[in-house]
Parts: C-alpha cells; sequence; structure tokens
C-alpha cells in the first residue's frame, strides 16, 4: 500500500497544528459559530443531533493493520467504544468531546491518517472497487491511480470551495464494484482497439435528492490526460455551477441542464484552453505510484488444508460459500468480514473487533484490510489454507456471520438516532428486518438480495440503487417509509421505482415478507431477485404489497 512521503506528512502534521489552534480560539470565544464551523467542516468534524462527528479517510478503503489497531484504540480512548463504517470506505466516530479531537487527530497523523477533505464542498475521499490488485477480472489496479487523484485534489486551492461536496470513483475491472455510474465522475478502466489503457469518463451522476444515472463524456481518455481533464470538468462546474440553492448545485443538475452534448463541449473548450498549463503528472510519477501497489508473494503450490472442512462443516462451509470469493492467485481467497448481525447497527465495528481484525491481517492477509461500500471489511490476500483458522477466530469475534451479499447484509445510514438531517429512524427499520428473517439458511435460499436504507432524501443509505430500497420520510410528525425496487449499482446501473404510498413504521418488515414471498412465487429456479423484476416488472410486488396491507 503507499507509504507517505515526508511532505505527505508535514502536510498531515501542520494540519492538526493548525487545527488544534483553532480549536482553542473558538472555545476562548475568539472564533464565533459560524467561523468555526468552517474550519472544523474542512477537518471533518460535524455537528449532529446529540454531538459532534468525526469522519476519518480511508483513501480508496485501505487500512494496513498498524492503522486499524489504532482505529480500535482511538474508538476506546475517545468515543464510546466502536466506529462506523460508512458506504465512502470512511469511518465515523460519532462521541468525540471537541477538546480532544486534536488529539485525536495527532494520533491518526501519527499513523499517516487524517480527516482532511471527509467534509464541506471539496473533493471527497476517492472511492474505488474494494477487491482491486486481487481479482483476475481487472484491467488494472485502480489504486494508483487513486492515489494520483488524491495527491491531486488534496487542498486543490481552485477547487477548496466548490458549489457542492465532489465525488469521485475508479474502477479497474470488466465488473463495477465502484458504482462509478452513481458519482460526480465515474472512471473506468479500459482498452481501446489499440491495446492502449485509458479511461471511459462519466459524469453526472448521482444520489440524493435528485438522483441520476452518470453519462459518458470521453469514451476514451489516455492515462497521460487524466489530471488535466479532471481539472477541466472541475473548472466549469466550479465556474457554472449552482450557487444559489443548495439542492441544485450538484454537477448532476448542471449536466441535466445543459445535456450532456452541450455540456462536453464546454469541457473540451476549457481542456483545450488549460490542459498543458499543468504540468504535475508524468510517467514516472504514476510508475513509481504502481511500484508501492505489488501483488502478494506467491504462495508455495500445495494442497488446500481446509478442504475436508469444507465438506464436513456445514456452519464453515455457508461462511466459505458466501464470504469468501475467488483471488487471482488461486492458493489465496478474499474473505470479507460482515459488518452486520443483528446484536449492532450495520457497519459498526467495536474497538476489540478492530484489533482483533488487525492482528488477523497481521496473520493471515499481508496486513492489509480493505473498507467496502456495502459498510464491510474485506482481508483481500488469504492463503486457502489458512481459511478455516482464521473462520474459527473470526466466529469468537462474533465477525462470521455468513451473509454477505444476502438479505441481512443490509446498508444503512445513521438514520434519526443519530443524524440532524434524516427525517425517520433506519436502525429500528434494520432491526425490525432483521427480527423477521433471522435464519440464514433461508436468507441463502433467497439467493443474492439488497437492501439499502435511508433515513432521509440525502440517501446517504443509497436505496435508490438496492434490489430493495427503503426511504424514511416523516409524516406529522411520526415516522414512514418509501418503498422502492428494481435498483442497481454495477455494471448496468438503475434507480429502482417507487412501489407506491408510503407505509407506517410498524408495517415495514410485513411489506418485506409480501416482496419476498411474491419473488420466491414468481421466480424462475434459481433466478436472482433482480432478473425477476426486470421480467416482471412492479405490478406484481405492489399488488401483494398494497392488497395485504389494505
Amino acid at each position: 500500500m503507499y507509504q507517505y512521503t515526508k511532505e505527505d506528512r508535514a502536510l498531515v502534521q501542520s494540519r492538526v497544528a493548525e487545527f488544534r489552534d483553532q480549536v482553542e480560539r473558538y472555545r476562548d470565544g475568539k472564533l464565533d459559530e459560524d467561523e468555526f464551523k468552517q474550519l472544523r467542516l474542512r477537518n471533518g468534524l460535524y455537528y449532529q443531533r446529540h454531538a459532534y462527528m468525526l469522519r476519518v479517510a480511508i483513501p480508496y478503503g485501505v487500512l494496513s493493520s498498524k492503522q486499524l489497531h489504532t482505529l480500535g484504540r482511538i474508538a476506546e480512548q475517545y468515543d464510546k467504544g466502536y466506529g462506523h463504517f460508512t458506504t465512502r470506505q470512511n469511518i465515523q466516530y460519532n462521541w468525540p468531546e471537541l477538546h480532544d479531537v486534536p488529539d485525536l487527530l495527532q494520533d491518526l497523523a501519527d499513523v499517516d491518517m487524517h480527516a482532511i477533505q471527509t467534509s464541506g464542498n471539496c473533493i471527497r475521499n476517492t472511492t474505488t472497487d474494494p477487491l482491486a490488485g486481487a481479482v483476475a477480472d481487472e484491467i488494472e489496479d485502480p489504486r494508483p491511480w487513486c492515489e494520483l487523484i488524491r495527491q491531486w485534489s488534496t487542498l486543490h486551492p481552485e477547487f477548496n470551495w466548490l458549489p457542492r461536496k465532489f465525488k469521485i470513483a475508479v474502477t479497474g475491472s470488466a465488473n463495477d464494484r465502484a458504482a462509478v455510474q452513481v458519482h460526480d465522475i465515474g472512471l473506468r478502466l479500459i482498452k481501446n482497439d489499440k491495446g492502449e489503457t485509458g479511461f471511459e469518463v462519466l459524469v453526472g451522476g448521482g444520489l440524493g435528492r435528485t438522483p441520476y444515472i452518470g453519462s459518458v463524456i470521453n469514451e476514451f481518455l489516455p492515462t497521460a490526460d487524466l489530471l488535466t481533464y479532471l481539472n477541466a470538468i472541475l473548472r466549469v462546474y466550479n465556474q457554472e455551477g449552482r450557487r444559489d440553492n443548495l439542492y441544485k448545485a450538484r454537477i448532476k443538475i448542471l449536466v441535466n441542464a445543459k445535456g450532456i452534448d452541450a455540456f462536453k463541449k464546454r469541457v473540451d473548450l476549457e481542456w483545450a484552453q488549460s490542459r498543458f498549463e499543468d504540468d504535475t503528472f508524468t510517467k514516472e510519477h504514476i510508475d513509481q505510484l504502481k511500484s508501492q501497489f505489488p501483488a502478494p508473494k506467491p504462495l508455495a503450490t500445495e494442497l488446500p488444508e481446509h478442504a475436508s472442512e469444507v465438506n464436513s462443516n456445514p456452519l464453515f462451509n455457508q461462511w466459505y460459500q458466501s464470504n469468501t470469493t475467488a483471488h487471482r492467485d488461486s492458493r489465496r481467497r478474499i474473505v470479507f468480514i460482515s459488518l452486520k448481525s443483528a446484536t449492532a447497527p450495520a457497519g459498526d465495528a467495536t474497538a476489540e473487533q478492530m484489533q482483533a481484525i488487525a492482528k488477523l491481517a497481521s496473520t493471515f492477509s499481508d496486513s492489509e484490510i480493505r473498507s467496502t461500500h456495502e459498510q464491510n471489511l474485506v482481508l483481500p490476500h488469504v492463503p486457502v489454507g489458512d481459511l478455516y483458522a482464521l473462520w474459527k477466530a473470526l466466529v469468537k469475534e462474533n465477525l462470521a456471520t455468513a451473509n454477505i451479499g444476502k438479505l441481512s447484509d443490509m446498508i444503512v445510514c445513521p438514520g434519526l438516532d443519530f443524524c440532524s438531517l434524516a427525517n425517520a429512524g433506519t436502525i429500528t427499520i434494520y432491526d425490525q428486518i432483521n427480527a423477521r428473517f433471522d435464519n440464514l439458511d433461508y436468507q441463502h435460499e433467497l439467493g443474492d438480495i439488497s437492501i439499502k436504507i435511508s433515513g432521509c432524501m440525502n440517501a446517504c443509505g443509497h436505496h435508490h440503487v438496492g434490489d430493495i430500497g427503503i426511504l424514511g420520510v416523516e409524516k406529522n410528525g411520526a415516522e414512514w417509509y418509501q418503498l422502492t425496487l428494481g435498483g442497481h449499482a454495477g455494471n448496468k446501473a438503475a434507480l429502482g421505482k417507487r412501489l407506491g404510498k408510503a407505509i407506517p413504521q410498524s408495517d415495514v418488515a410485513d411489506a418485506i415478507e409480501h416482496i419476498l414471498q411474491t419473488f420466491i412465487d414468481q421466480r424462475h429456479e434459481q433466478e436472482s431477485f433482480a432478473s425477476t423484476f426486470e421480467r416482471i416488472g412492479l405490478e406484481p410486488f405492489k399488488e401483494n404489497v398494497y392488497a395485504t396491507a389494505a
């Protein structure tokens, strides 16, 4: 993984010192609330419903064992003993005291971590495929390009005060596991007819109040032109994006208003004028970055030691089938660690669990961990012969739930329990669904199915792109929920279709049961929920849910 340079460390350390001074001035009354708000947001510090919340950057979702161990210690020392992994591959602490935040940031800086640009109207953490560098379907590892974007965008003087927040995602695989079509800019590494590597560039995607699927603005961008082309897109957005209306300030609104053809012409004009101004990118630079993301060392060829357990231990076998996937090296396996259980909110990990995972990564996965968009963790390079020992260790930490991709592997934003923007609770719905469908064998019979829950229209739970999306709304002081079906964030991204009128909180699990029963009744043998929905449409589901409710 990328190793900080002395320049990286100097920058992060200086930001900690700056923020320590800003906190002291605020507490002494020398900065008013509005002045301090802009400063704290630039350092990832929000004020939520009950307390401050600090969002820590995990660039493109990659962590070392040392870093994860530190995150666990921070949860224990400065929070209430846990952290919350988000859909942006970051981690949030929901209960830090303001006077502790500079020390917390110092502890992060000491292991090459920070909270810079995790909030505010700037370029946020670039995200990517959590399986990057470990899967066989890659054209190229996207992580060096993500690191290049991180270096270019951090404290960029021109783009530090955009009309709204800005999110970039990169995938290097033919199978999109980075959801590039629902980002402000999505980048796909591809090869052209000459065998040259470049980027397909998408723009104007996003969820929230006005969701859009991104449009292709450049079918093949040579890799050498990446930063100058991003610069042109950001310049056009910075100059022409709306600043008079918070809800219409994202680039997706600008692209939709102009139309993709007109927007492309505007970007191409800006690019023609500015592409030779920036000489910060060189082939030597990207080659040096690529050298910091080497493939894991080859393993000696030997028979998998876990083979007998796969056949004889049904619990291990279920976990193996659900929570592991193929590595590009057949002697290794990629392991997903589920942060979804009936005992904690989705995405939460205790201090003890984080430190245990850090130790397991040191033992079994070259000291590397990934965070995912689905609010889980990944050990990317586990030797096949170590899988059974790893599983037993995860069982002891309540981290071996065999539900990756299954119904209980829900994406859930913090909702009304924490967020001041939320209209309704999400954790209560998560608990309600878990209580109703707690049979893992039943979940495996259903196959892969995604439920995504948001507490408001900002869509931090990505409900628009779930097989089943659940959106919390407020009606006359009560919590109600709108359901959508048929969303998808992969190669053929689609926005879910609204099922019908909102339903009360008490009826959500009932509605999910009717939806699932409709799927069971209508599916062809082994057909997925997504395929069934595409084939039969919305009406059979709608009829069963609302006929029963009536």
